[in-house]
């Protein structure tokens, strides 16, 4: 494949300065003249000269890329989470390069293979929902290697930067308990998958209020959207015994769910209440505006960033892995009513 860029040569030619002094001007070196770097920077345009990072990565051992692997491409806060860390690594120097994994293990690995091989500097990792096995993710941190995985959990030996999803759910149970609602359902597909963070919070605050647990009440939906919402729905709401309010583990299937509402006549809130999690910019909008756990993206973003920047600048081995919760609010919006 040829090459047409221009090289520091090429500059150096139509500047009349030698190619160490081009280099050092086009690193903003204060041992260039200001007026000197700005000549030099305006022939570099003309030229289209483009750095070789290629180069600069055998010197500095640095790529200055991340490696960003999505579990699922097609959901909303993955994506505008994803948009967020680009914008804000860029701003640091930084490229991102995207994987997704499609929420399997095979691919998730395959994708950190791939990221290994372009030599990445370091990864941002939302892992696999369908399996909650991280020992490939375990070995990659005891083999020195800076990660963070965009996460909630137990500390496993890998740093994680996540929303306490346990504690929005039960703020979101209890919220329809103070109303009054007792018989509370969820649409929560995490627990089967191992991620018991959202199931727990919402059986612990059922439990603080003397409710038990009724396993009718618990669907999991098939899917991460709208449609798998839907269905999950249309199951729940088959119990003899009806649940006056529902939690639903994203406000993408909560989309679902509302619209199935509508299909069979029943009025949010006034027949069945609803609220969501991640609080998604739509969800404001829907025929009911969703009540929802609501965290703000950025804070999320900046804390994942700034710890896998600190494990990139480490030197010898590196700090002992963390996990940093933000705690989440609750957004009430129309869909989760008012007092029984």
């Amino acid at each position: 494949m040829g090459n047409s860029g221009a090289r520091l040569a090429d500059i150096a030619a139509r500047t009349g300065y030698s190619k160490n002094t081009v280099s050092l001007a086009l690193r903003d070196s204060p041992r260039i003249p200001e007026a000197t770097r700005d000549l030099i920077r305006t022939a570099a345009r003309e030229l289209n000269y483009l750095p070789n990072h290629v180069a600069k990565s055998l010197t500095s051992r640095e790529t200055k890329t991340i490696g960003l692997v999505l579990a699922d491409i097609t959901n909303p806060i993955l994506t505008e989470t994803s948009r967020m860390i680009e914008k804000e690594l860029a701003k640091l120097g930084y490229g991102t390069l995207f994987a997704t994994s499609n929420n399997t293990r095979r691919e998730e690995v395959a994708a950190i293979e791939m990221f290994r091989s372009r030599q990445v500097d370091g990864m941002l990792i939302y892992p696999a929902r369908g399996d909650r096995n991280f020992e490939h993710l375990i070995k990659l941190r005891r083999a020195n290697f800076p990660v963070v995985l965009l996460t909630c959990g137990e500390n496993i030996g890998v740093d994680m930067v996540g929303v306490d999803e346990k504690v929005g759910v039960y703020k979101a149970v209890r919220h329809f308990i103070d109303l009054g609602h007792r018989r509370i359902g969820t649409l929560d597909s995490n627990a089967s998958e191992g991620n018991h963070e959202k199931f727990d919070g919402y059986v612990q605050a059922l439990a603080s209020a003397g409710i038990a647990f009724d396993p009718e009440l618990q669907v999991s939906p098939a899917g991460y959207g709208p449609a798998a919402g839907y269905w999950a729905m249309d199951t729940l709401m088959a119990a003899a015994n009806r649940p006056s309010a529902v939690f639903v583990a994203n406000d993408y299937i909560a989309v679902g769910a509302v619209r199935w509402c509508q299909k069979h006549g029943l009025r949010v809130p006034e027949d069945v209440a609803l609220i969501g999690f991640d609080n998604l910019e739509m969800s404001e909008f829907l025929s009911a505006p969703l009540s929802s756990v609501s965290y703000e993206i950025d804070i999320l973003t900046r804390l994942a960033i700034e710890r896998l920047l600190k494990l990139i600048a480490a030197s010898g081995k590196l700090p002992s892995p963390r996990v940093t919760m933000i705690e989440p609010e609750l957004a009430i919006r129309d869909s989760s009513g008012s007092a029984l």
